[in-house]
């Protein structure tokens, strides 16, 4: 049985080399073959020239990489004209949307009011103006183009001596209609303030201001903390 056995395996090694001597001698006779060929050689597309007669360091494809080559720049070069084109793009439709303001009353001693009727107030101490839709010589925002708008104000009054009244009201006005008010009427305290924050909705050129009521008085404003700012949140595509 073991006799059997070995037997079965030197066949099996004698047959694995009878095999790769004839593969490698294939090769051989494949590459003699193409090397003593005489006629026209079918190559296709390939550089039978680079392939068989020419050095080692020939590279045989250099005519299909050059041509890859260039149909790759070439796809770059458009898809560079693309994304130009798409950033001009956005920058037509963004270039606008950047509007925003923030201003406040300057500092001063003495008292903002009272006055016989409502009047604006005029917060001179801008800091931001994005877009140019604020005017501080008028204290009015003017909207630039139509869009939803966020708009905080804050009212703050110090009178200074207890048992003096406090008295203000102050309110965001939209083309002359209120559409935000904060105010404050006791005798418990010297100092008060509040802050009121609101979308509002506008076209183009619409005006939005913050006046002081008619009577009322904003005092002790030494540290600029009346203050009056609003930003586009996202314009209206038709206006």
């Amino acid at each position: 049985m073991k006799f059997v056995a070995v037997s079965a395996v030197c066949l099996w090694g004698v047959l694995c080399l009878c095999a790769s001597v004839k593969a490698i001698g294939t090769l051989e006779l494949m590459r003699d073959a193409a090397v003593g060929w005489t006629g026209a050689l079918p190559c296709g597309k390939w550089d039978c020239e680079c392939a068989f007669n020419s050095q080692r360091g020939c590279c045989c494809v250099a005519n299909e990489m050059s041509m890859l080559e260039d149909r790759t720049f070439m796809r770059m070069v458009d898809m560079w004209e693309q994304l130009t084109r798409l950033d001009n793009d956005i920058k037509e439709v963004t270039g606008n949307n950047k509007i925003a303001f923030t201003a406040a009353m300057r500092s001063r001693s003495d008292c903002f009011g009272p006055f016989t009727s409502n009047v604006p107030i005029r917060y001179y101490a801008v800091s931001l103006n994005q877009g140019n839709g604020y005017n501080d010589a008028l204290g009015t925002f003017t909207a630039p183009r139509a869009g939803l708008y966020s708009f905080s104000f804050t009212a703050y009054s110090n009178v200074g001596v207890d048992g003096e009244r406090l008295y203000h009201k102050v309110q965001l006005i939209k083309n002359n209609e209120v559409v935000a008010s904060v105010w404050e009427d006791n005798r418990e305290d010297t100092e008060d303030s509040a802050t009121h924050s609101v979308l509002v909705s506008l076209r183009q050129s619409d005006q939005v201001y913050v006046e002081l009521l008619s009577g009322r008085s904003l005092c002790g404003n030494s540290k600029e903390y009346n203050r009056f700012s609003g930003y586009l949140v996202y314009p209206f595509t038709q206006e």
